[in-house]
């Protein structure tokens, strides 16, 4: 099939999971663009229900998938991207269905809780870090973000395929993390005690939260301990990717010492 007309009704069907949170969620599909993206959702054991290729913007060839991609005019194509510079490739994903149970855990496994992460792009900056550092998986709770927009998808690079995510109340996370004997380490510009001078080498959770709000209560009063950057400057705390990116990285160092 090769599409040519903007009001094909395909081509609207993917604009609107594109732009309606409430069409993705009916549909359980969701938007990825881009050759890189998509390969590593299939690399992660996802299937595409539909692939599209504008020849006009590629050259590069999806193994297996090619001879099932649906083609599109450059105009076409342009009009269902969402990126400034689309490089010919989107395919629509249904959305991943999974429960922590069904986690293989290690001996001391790392977590990750983002709680009422509001930006698309820091969400998705935190699951690039969570697959950097090969965390066993990201908490979404008090979610404020849709975390299967396509800007999420974008910021993520496709790393929303490669690491275990959900999405839970806190209750739920808190109860699921201490059945399993794993400590919760709540990040806070208040907290005394230096990151890098905790034992990060065992089962743990890093909890994040808003960069204007910081945690929530719950989980600072539910916290094993309460962890803090040093800061040298004017401001109290840094982006909320980046204090992220500093303590798992530094639970990363402190493992290969062992």
């Amino acid at each position: 099939m090769h599409i040519t007309s903007t009001q094909n009704p395909t081509v609207k069907r993917v604009i609107k999971l594109h732009n309606n949170k409430r069409q993705r969620q009916n549909d359980q599909l969701m938007v990825v663009e881009g050759f890189d993206e998509i390969t590593l959702a299939m690399q992660a054991g996802h299937l595409p229900e539909s692939v599209f290729c504008a020849p006009d913007l590629t050259s590069r060839e999806l193994p297996g998938l090619n001879s099932h991609a649906i083609t599109v005019s450059k105009a076409v194509f342009e009009k269902m991207a969402y990126r400034q510079h689309p490089d010919g490739w989107l395919a629509l994903f249904p959305i991943p269905q999974s429960s922590p149970d069904a986690l293989n855990l290690p001996a001391a496994p790392l977590f990750i809780i983002a709680e009422s992460v509001e930006k698309p792009g820091n969400l998705g900056v935190i699951l690039r870090t969570a697959d950097a550092v090969g965390a066993n998986a990201v908490f979404i709770c008090d979610r404020r973000v849709d975390v299967w927009s396509p800007n999420v998808v974008r910021a993520s690079r496709g790393t929303i395929f490669s690491v275990p995510l959900f999405e839970m109340e806190n209750e739920e996370a808190l109860r699921w993390l201490r059945n399993h004997n794993i400590s919760v380490l709540a990040a806070t510009p208040s907290a005394s005690t230096i990151y890098a001078d905790v034992d990060l080498c065992k089962p743990i959770a890093v909890a994040v939260g808003t960069e204007s709000e910081g945690l929530s209560d719950f989980w600072l009063s539910n916290a094993e301990e309460r962890i803090v950057i040093p800061m040298a400057g004017k401001v109290n705390s840094l982006n909320v990717s980046v204090s992220l990116a500093l303590i798992v990285y530094e639970a990363i160092l402190q493992r290969r010492k062992l």
